[in-house]
């Protein structure tokens, strides 16, 4: 959900909005166009695109969670003045578009759907600042037209609506064009040019018209031609190509997240090897706001830069919808990564926003749901323990190459045997590398409430779900129902 404190347009937000939808194209080759308005944005892909094989889950979490990393990222450029209180996160969907037509179609959709959502919010604010509450205004305003809304906004406040900024009217659109960069001069000082794509923001009266779509080469170089404009849209037509996936009932539901290209970002920001514990804090001190938020979330284990939500056997959160959960989460935890950069890392600026992907699986009973999670600890501890012996032989002067050969094919004993011959006992390592962090909610025996903890503990036994039966207990009570708190061609809003 993204707010602006000006109503009915903040222009600094959607400017805001655009940078972001920009460093999206920039960072996504495969990201053609997009088209935004408010606090949503659409992200067209080529139509041949392979990205991420085409697994909806993939294309959905990475341009959201990239999107929302970038928005906190970019805040201070926008309002400098205003610190961001609370994390920005949005919901996603992906649309298939079986032809030009029904991307035409989209788009005039989404573009109507701005202005009128705009003329009815310029009124409505009008009236509001002029001594009118907002259900008196909302009051005056119910059942009228186009043509009423514009006749009140002129004799009660002379405005006319086509003068106000083409960004609150007509929304904005991220392009690709054809640019000559300036490489090097040669010695006679005559430059040497390279084409490139860049992104900017146009503004257009009507996207989804031939005359529009043929300006720009990219358009229909890569997503094809329009047919001349389309003047009615059919509401059925276009719903017929949105499908919800619901999550099936009476099961526990993993939202998993990864970081996307996290070993170039560890290396930009000059994470220690094998392991930075400060990173790793970071990572656990996201997971537990996380179940701060979302009250259905019981339990989440995390390693490397990795992290497992699940969710309540019996949660309604979002109605099951597998989009909404997935992109809440991974954008929630996207924008937190950001905001809580500076408490961990006071002293780096990181160079790109760091993004992740996520899916959720279902798990029909508990004791399938702890085999899960027994086993990303197994990979914790496999991972871990290869990891501290190949960053040792590294530092100790052997190439990645040769160490990777020094370590193919041997076993736990041999990689503890490796250990000692540089002093070290692998199970004196700290305790956050070898079991990973669980993140849960346990009873502050002083209070009597309930507060999240972070343990690194062994969840493989059965001793600790003994130690703690609330949390599958719980989980399998039934939950309060929460409503969405907005709502992605990728859309995003």
């Amino acid at each position: 959900m993204f707010s602006f404190s000006e109503k009915p347009n903040d222009e600094n937000g959607l400017n805001l909005m655009n940078v972001c939808a920009i460093k999206v194209l920039e960072n996504f080759s495969d990201v053609i166009f997009a088209y935004g308005f408010s606090d949503e944005y659409s992200f067209i892909l080529k139509k041949e695109t392979t990205f991420y094989q085409r697994r909806a889950s993939k294309i959905q979490s990475i341009i959201v969670s990239f999107f929302s990393s970038t928005y906190v990222t970019k805040w201070k450029e926008f309002f400098s003045q205003k610190e961001l209180s609370v994390p920005p996160s949005s919901h996603s969907r992906v649309i298939s578009c079986a032809s030009m037509e029904v991307l035409q179609t989209y788009l005039l959709w989404r573009q109507t759907e701005c202005h009128i959502s705009n003329q009815y919010n310029t009124c409505l604010w009008k009236l509001v600042f002029s001594g009118k509450s907002e259900k008196e205004a909302k009051e005056i305003l119910k059942g009228t037209q186009k043509q009423e809304q514009n006749e009140l906004l002129f004799q009660q406040f002379g405005i006319n609506y086509k003068d106000l900024p083409q960004i609150f009217r007509q929304g904005s659109c991220a392009i690709k064009i054809k640019v000559d960069d300036i490489v090097k001069y040669r010695e006679n000082g005559t430059p040497v040019k390279r084409p490139r794509k860049k992104a900017v923001i146009v503004h257009s009266e009507n996207i989804a018209t031939k005359r529009f779509w043929n300006n720009y080469s990219c358009l229909t170089e890569e997503l094809g031609s329009l047919t001349e404009g389309i003047n009615k849209i059919k509401p059925e037509y276009l719903r017929s190509f949105l499908f919800e996936s619901r999550l099936m009932l009476s099961t526990w539901i993993v939202v998993r997240i990864d970081g996307c290209h996290f070993h170039r970002f560890c290396e930009d920001n000059g994470f220690q090897k094998p392991n930075d514990e400060q990173a790793l804090k970071l990572m656990n001190s996201c997971a537990a706001s996380l179940l701060e938020m979302f009250k259905d979330i019981i339990f989440a284990y995390g390693v490397s830069d990795e992290y497992s939500f699940v969710l309540k056997k019996d949660t309604l959160l979002y109605q099951r919808r597998s989009r909404e959960i997935v992109s809440a989460v991974v954008s929630l935890f996207s924008s937190m990564y950001v905001m809580k950069w500076k408490e961990f890392f006071p002293e780096k600026e990181f160079k790109e926003p760091p993004y992740f992907d996520g899916r959720s699986v279902c798990y029909p009973s508990s004791k399938i749901l702890r085999d899960y999670l027994a086993w990303r600890q197994v990979d914790c501890h496999i991972n871990n323990q290869y990891n501290t012996c190949f960053w040792l032989l590294v530092k100790s002067g052997k190439s990645r190459t040769e160490a990777q050969s020094s370590l193919k094919g041997t076993q736990t004993q041999e990689k503890n045997e490796l250990l000692a011959q540089f002093g070290i006992d692998y199970n004196g390592l700290p305790i956050i590398f070898r079991m990973g962090s669980s993140v849960f909610r346990d009873r502050d025996e002083a209070t009597g409430n309930d507060r999240v903890v972070v343990e690194h503990c062994n969840i493989i036994e059965t001793s600790f779900w003994k130690e703690h039966p609330r949390i599958l207990d719980e989980g399998e009570s039934l939950p309060t129902i929460l409503r969405p708190h907005s709502n992605k061609m990728l859309r995003l809003s």
